[in-house]
């Protein structure tokens, strides 16, 4: 049997999951992060993934989920993100902060990680983390949009970049033109201005490319930069970004294929970890 979607009630669920689940091999584990751009969603059984897929929040993240999980089976779901709470008053599940799920993510990713930064569309998140995936120290920027993949979206469209061609083009630039403002409506402002005054588009580019870098680093810095180093988010798909971090910090930089589906990793993988603890505890007592 497998859970696809619906009410589900408290009761009903436990006594599904204890009585009809436990035992039963292979269980799919269901991780969601529901953030605020897109969200992701990872199907993992017996710690191996067997899809990964996102979609875009819309104005209807619940639509947006039922959307994403429709026709799938799965048969204990954790979710993360800016609407975990929101999905869990809709469908019965376990929520986790995205600071625990980013660092369970990438730590399964990478063993050795220790450092974990995540640059999504409205936040940006540093973790320090241990060998088991536990959080040592984290640091997170979810007050404003500054120096987020929203930030660098409209300013490429200040600029007249399509978003996909952004980094390509700071990275033709020879220099970094200055960027004061990291506010995203006084940034904008700025770079309207600079443009009036006949500075490159490019270096233009490459200056926001680089407060973006400074203002990741600094909070970096506060957590302690260790290696191995995991780049997690949407934002890590941007080459420039990733150039820029590796030659301020001279040390290499591990971007995963999927950088956006860290966190819904996570989170299957905290789901798993729960039943296999509930394993073990059922054949102690039992």
């Amino acid at each position: 049997m497998a859970q696809t979607g619906g009410d589900f009630g408290q009761q009903q669920y436990q006594k599904y999951f204890i009585k009809e689940i436990l035992g039963q091999q292979p269980m799919i584990h269901a991780g969601l992060d529901i953030g605020s751009r897109t969200i992701k969603l990872v199907l993992m059984d017996e710690g191996r993934i067997i899809q990964g897929s996102k979609i875009p929040t819309t104005f209807n993240p619940l639509n947006a989920c039922d959307q994403l999980l429709k026709g799938l089976k799965y048969d204990a779901i954790t979710t993360t993100g800016y609407g975990r709470h929101l999905f869990k008053n809709y469908r019965q599940c376990d929520v986790v902060t995205e600071i625990k799920a980013f660092a369970v993510g990438a730590v399964n990713l990478d063993p050795e990680c220790r450092t974990v930064l995540d640059i999504g569309g409205q936040d940006t998140k540093a973790v320090s983390v241990d060998g088991n995936g536990s959080i040592v120290k984290f640091e997170m920027n979810d007050k404003c949009a500054a120096g987020t993949g929203r930030f660098l979206e409209i300013m490429a469209a200040a600029l007249g970049y399509r978003y996909e061609d952004f980094s390509s083009a700071a990275g033709d630039a020879r220099q970094a033109e200055q960027i004061n403002n990291m506010c995203t409506v006084f940034a904008e402002s700025e770079v309207i201005s600079l443009i009036a005054q006949g500075i490159s588009r490019s270096e233009i580019a490459l200056g926001i490319h680089r407060a973006i870098t400074s203002r990741a680093i600094n909070l970096l810095k506060k957590v302690s930069i260790r290696e191995k180093f995991l780049f997690a988010g949407g934002v890590a798909l941007n080459d420039c970004i990733v150039r820029l971090i590796e030659n301020d910090l001279g040390i290499a930089v591990t971007v995963p294929e999927d950088p956006q589906l860290v966190g819904a990793l996570g989170c299957a993988v905290i789901s798993m970890q729960k039943n296999k603890n509930i394993m073990e505890e059922k054949n102690v007592t039992g």
